[in-house]
């Protein structure tokens, strides 16, 4: 890391708004807060105290709502906290971890969805050998792996964008840290670093994304081959938020890190729906499209409501 960078400060300029609506942006975004925390702690609840629940689908979902959690906290409160008093002063340390766990939380998160991909794989094509296959410690080391490869992909990405000088402007263009934005601050030749961003993540994604592209394929082959309706309606329903989920994630890391040197004024308001909407979409997709985990979810309710016999 270069020494000069350590007592410079980056501004987060983030949306530009009139004065009026900081109020509403700031209820807003703490209302999307709130209800990406809330709605993942019930997920996580639900399946911790239901013992329908202890499979591996269940699992890696306990895994992606805690992503999801954690993304959302690394740069949500302090938006937040922007409407609040205008602080968006963030320190070069500050911008080095915000931009370290951004990425590995959400590379992470991409190696999860392959691997959710493979369980539900294993669980439509190899029924007979699921359980063999997906036993507790398989579940662990996949689990493991996906937070291993994250941390690796965010630590060789952060060193490869704050060993160069900065001083080249201050403002961030974004509502977060994030490598496009801040690379545009760079007083340094950037083209070697975008290119090291767009083949390390173009891979990431491509590789994890046509795996998941290849599972659903056979997925869907062997669904057509349930003679079964009923059959047929619970294979899909059961996957169905799966794909939904993938797309949302997929969409818009193509956007914003597949373009190198791009100056789209839309890849900021693409970083906000990815920060904090998609974090909020997932569990509201997993309730809604499944129905143990809405079961789950109601009977978990009526324990805390209910009054103790006297």
């Amino acid at each position: 890391m270069n020494p000069s960078n350590l007592t410079y400060h980056f501004i987060i300029v983030g949306l530009l708004y009139p004065h009026e609506l900081r109020v509403i942006l700031f209820l807003v975004f703490l209302l999307i807060y709130l209800l990406t925390f809330l709605g993942n702690l019930l997920i996580l609840l639900a399946v911790a105290s239901e013992p329908q629940l202890h499979k591996p689908m269940y699992w890696f979902l306990c895994h992606l709502s805690f992503l999801d959690m954690a993304v959302s906290s690394v740069v949500v409160p302090k938006v937040v906290a922007g409407f609040v008093d205008g602080g968006r002063t963030i320190s070069f340390g500050g911008c080095v971890t915000q931009l370290f766990f951004f990425h590995f939380l959400g590379c992470t998160e991409c190696f999860l969805y392959t691997v959710m991909a493979y369980d539900r794989f294993l669980a439509i094509c190899r029924p007979l050998h699921y359980h063999t296959i997906m036993n507790h410690k398989a579940c662990f080391f996949l689990a493991l792996g996906t937070w291993f490869g994250g941390s690796l992909h965010s630590m060789i990405q952060t060193t490869l964008t704050f060993h160069l000088p900065y001083g080249h402007g201050n403002q961030v263009g974004y509502i977060f840290c994030d490598i496009p934005a801040v690379l545009k601050l760079a007083c340094a030749d950037v083209a070697l670093n975008e290119m090291v961003t767009f083949v390390d993540i173009g891979f990431l994604a491509v590789t994890c994304f046509l795996l998941i592209i290849t599972s659903y394929v056979y997925i869907i082959s062997a669904i057509l081959r349930i003679r079964s309706a009923e059959g047929q309606r619970r294979a899909f329903s059961t996957c169905a938020a799966h794909i939904t989920v993938v797309v949302t994630y997929y969409v818009p890391l193509v956007f914003i890190y597949l373009r190198p040197g791009s100056e789209n004024p839309l890849d900021g308001v693409v970083a906000v729906f990815y920060t904090t909407v998609t974090p909020l979409l997932n569990p509201i997709i997993y309730t809604l499209r499944n129905k143990e985990m809405k079961c789950a979810l109601i009977k978990l309710w009526g324990r805390k409501t209910a009054l103790p016999v006297e």
